[in-house]
């Protein structure tokens, strides 16, 4: 099954449904006009069952095969939402909205399963249920857990679930995916350290908050190279330093250390937490100071299932010949929550040489459509033949 013809038919159509939601971004889950031209274009094509505002803004749409003797029932799911970035592409199609980008390529991810929708609910060649999902929010705001949380797997009666990212440095419509842990847990702490400000001329009447805030971020590095197995992965990063203060004359009272953990299993998560609030409180302590330690946990470890794994790279291998062995990624996913509730596979298909995702100069390359487009529409049509 090498790319559809239907596909590089449909590229100038679904290129332009990329670039205009190109244009005009929407964060989080206020995706209302992407959700709303989605929904619009899957009444169009002829979608058996189409349902708004699931998790907030998702749009769910059912296509039945030619037949549905099979009884099983398969999710494919894209994200819809941007990023906070301002846009330095310089494209005639580039963001209208300073501030606001599609720079991870989720139109891009949209426009390809609208496609593959348009084109499944034409032939109907498999034996099923499919349910396209297009998903907000998945840029820090979870709105994966928020569908899930809205019933979309038993509402629906989602048996297994698949999901899609482009990616920059692998060549161009070629694919790459991993069994087991794929992408990392992510989770973000804040460290306000509380002194005692002063005058700078006179630090011994202080307790300088800056001082004892540099102490952390130097300690704070012992967690993976002191606390963690050098075997497994894990990363903390503090990027942020903000004192209350900016005089040159000033010992601020409070300084706020702000900073991201990734990691790809239960216990160095659960490791790290108890570290970094371990030497944080330490460390004040030892200056006189205090630590108030704001622990979030973001979302879960990405991990796919080993047997839709082997079926998600059988599939994109008869697309471009070869489906290669993707790295472990440190960057976070919300589809790791649809993975918790179903078995499924998440893989990644080549944007070619561009910049990488979440730069200002990134863009989605339309090329990439015909490979992804066949990919969404070979996991319906092999996993349940007609």
């Amino acid at each position: 099954m090498p790319i559809k013809n239907r596909f590089s038919e449909m590229l100038p159509e679904i290129t332009a449904w990329r670039r205009d939601f190109h244009e005009n971004p929407e964060l989080l889950f206020d995706t209302h006009r992407t959700a709303g031209i989605v929904a619009k274009k899957l009444r169009e094509f002829g979608v058996d069952e189409i349902t708004e505002g699931i998790g907030r803004t998702g749009v769910v749409g059912v296509i039945k095969g030619r037949s549905t003797t099979s009884g099983k029932v398969i999710g494919l799911r894209a994200d819809m939402d941007a990023l906070p970035i301002y846009e330095a592409t310089g494209a005639a199609h580039a963001s209208k909205t300073p501030g606001k980008m599609h720079a991870c390529g989720h139109d891009g991810h949209t426009a390809m399963l609208l496609g593959a929708a348009k084109y499944l609910a034409e032939t109907r060649n498999f034996d099923g249920t499919v349910v396209v999902i297009f998903q907000p929010a998945e840029e820090g705001g979870g709105g994966g857990k928020e569908m899930c949380d809205d019933g979309l797997m038993e509402r629906w009666g989602i048996q297994e679930v698949y999901g899609m990212h482009n990616m920059p440095g692998i060549p161009l419509g070629q694919f790459a995916i991993r069994d087991g842990a794929f992408f990392a847990a992510t989770d973000q702490f804040e460290i306000t350290v509380v002194g005692l400000g002063g005058h700078a001329a006179k630090p011994h009447e202080a307790i300088d908050t800056t001082v004892v805030a540099a102490q952390m971020v130097t300690a704070l590095q012992t967690v993976a190279s002191r606390n963690h197995d050098p075997v497994k992965n894990l990363v903390v990063s503090v990027t942020s330093f903000r004192t209350e203060s900016e005089a040159f004359n000033v010992i601020p009272q409070h300084v706020t250390l702000r900073g991201t953990v990734r990691t790809m299993d239960k216990e160095t998560r659960e490791m790290a937490e108890d570290r970094i609030k371990g030497i944080a409180a330490g460390i004040a302590e030892a200056f006189g100071a205090k630590a108030d330690v704001s622990y979030r946990k973001g979302y879960p470890v990405m991990v796919n299932s080993t047997e839709q794994t082997e079926f998600a790279a059988q599939v994109a291998t008869k697309i471009s010949g070869d489906c290669a062995t993707a790295p472990l990624i440190m960057g976070g996913e919300d589809f790791a929550f649809m993975l918790e509730e179903r078995p499924g596979a998440y893989i990644l298909v080549g944007n070619g040489d561009t910049a990488m995702v979440h730069h200002p100069e990134y863009d989605f390359d339309d090329n990439a459509i015909p490979a992804g487009c066949s990919w969404w529409a070979g996991i319906a049509e092999m996993r349940m033949p007609a």
